[in-house]
């Protein structure tokens, strides 16, 4: 007996690809979307459809083919780095068409149907990063955070139609994310030296030890959905985990001052 029907964007790779794997293991249907449908041709799950979230009309045909889906996992983002200051606008917008109007575009095409049956879940993910803006990452922070006040708002509104929110924040993941991130720190300017004393910083706050793999992720995004009553926010890794006690122990003063001291950082 399956467990539902899930469908996951962003699956190549990382978060996404893990995610399917399990989710199939557990007993799920899982259908499995990326925008190059050749990236997901070797993955092992129910369904696999070709998904642009940043398409209108990419969203309203997964809609189409996809059939009834008991569990939405918003996964798919875009990475962009940089200050406040010097980021391209156009680098701006598109991180924004990515990480938070992506979701915004799947949840209101797939969640009506979750709400005439009383029952599903939606599952987005947004980062760490969603929790604390780090510098240098100001814009992808604020996709993050946007996307964790519409989950927020999101579960007040659907909860009373039976239908789940989780807000999954990992940590520094092993993944390939980097390689297709809009990266502008490298640059000489006013904030080569902030760029150079964060380098190390995420190495510290890991302890040293290797960052998790993505099937850490993916085994928190399957018990949760398998709990009676989940958390909304469940941090992923032990710094992720850290940084969310933290912040939410303390003002915001003493935070930032703890997070100094801890990650070496005199700016």
């Amino acid at each position: 007996m399956t467990l539902g029907r899930a469908l996951i964007t962003g699956c190549s790779t990382g978060i996404g690809r893990a995610t399917a794997l399990e989710l199939m293991h557990r007993g799920y249907e899982v259908v499995a979307t990326a925008r190059r449908l050749e990236s997901i041709a070797d993955l092992e799950v129910t369904e696999r459809l070709c998904l642009d979230v940043d398409s209108d009309a990419s969203v309203a045909a997964v809609l189409a083919a996809a059939g009834r889906i008991d569990v939405l996992i918003n996964n798919a983002g875009l990475g962009v780095e940089g200050s406040v200051e010097e980021l391209p606008l156009e680098d701006v917008r598109r991180a924004f068409e990515t990480n938070f109007f992506g979701p915004v575009r799947m949840i209101q095409a797939f969640l009506p149907a979750m709400r005439e049956r009383a029952s599903g879940a939606i599952v987005n993910v947004t980062s760490v990063a969603g929790i604390a803006a780090p510098p240098l990452a100001g814009y992808y922070a604020a996709t993050k955070f946007a996307l964790e006040a519409l989950s927020e708002s999101l579960s007040f509104e659907v909860g009373h139609f039976g239908v789940k929110v989780l807000i999954v924040e990992p940590g520094g993941i092993a993944t390939e994310f980097g390689a297709n991130m809009m990266d502008h720190r490298g640059k000489p300017g006013p904030y080569s030296s902030l760029a150079s004393q964060w380098e190390g910083a995420t190495t510290t706050l890991r302890a040293g030890q290797e960052a998790p793999g993505p099937d850490l992720v993916a085994r928190g995004i399957a018990d949760a959905l398998a709990a009676e009553h989940p958390p909304l926010r469940l941090p992923v890794g032990e710094d992720a985990q850290l940084v969310a006690a933290s912040r939410n122990s303390m003002n915001y003063e003493d935070f930032q001052a703890a997070m100094r001291a801890v990650l070496q950082i005199d700016w």
